[in-house]
């Protein structure tokens, strides 16, 4: 089979999170910045088979699309361009960033630990794909 890659864009970080191939359990994969995100996936699909791109969803608690949408948006509209035959789906990510900093903290990560945003960005990717996963 194959895996499925999630994505928790932002503007400096993305984080990544992917499947196993039985695509039952989403773990973190790594965070990249924003800026070599396309370097990464075009390396990433190299060596692994990706069937779906799971990609966040910025909505603020009135269901209205937040300010950071419109990044989000030219990176999936990127992403239909370069990959056309793996199909994306948006999962709305409200509370994820909450999720992945109570994770750390469940996880008895110190509070200096807790500070690295790369982790939590990894982690809100996981979460995002691990929502997609209990869902479908």
């Amino acid at each position: 089979m194959s895996r499925i890659l999630a994505f928790d864009y932002g503007l400096k970080r993305t984080g990544v999170a992917v499947t196993d191939e039985l695509q039952l359990i989403a773990s973190g994969l790594t965070t990249v910045k924003t800026s070599e995100i396309f370097n990464f996936i075009a390396d990433y699909l190299k060596s692994e088979k990706v069937s779906l791109f799971v990609v966040g969803e910025a909505k603020q608690l009135d269901n209205q699309a937040s300010e950071s949408e419109v990044h989000i948006s030219s990176f999936v509209q990127k992403l239909e361009i370069i990959y056309p035959k793996i199909p994306i789906v948006r999962i709305d990510e409200r509370f994820t960033s909450k999720m992945a900093f109570q994770t750390m903290i469940d996880s008895g990560l110190s509070k200096k630990q807790r500070q690295n945003k790369k982790l939590l960005d990894e982690i809100s990717a996981a979460i995002i794909l691990q929502s997609y996963l209990y869902n479908r």
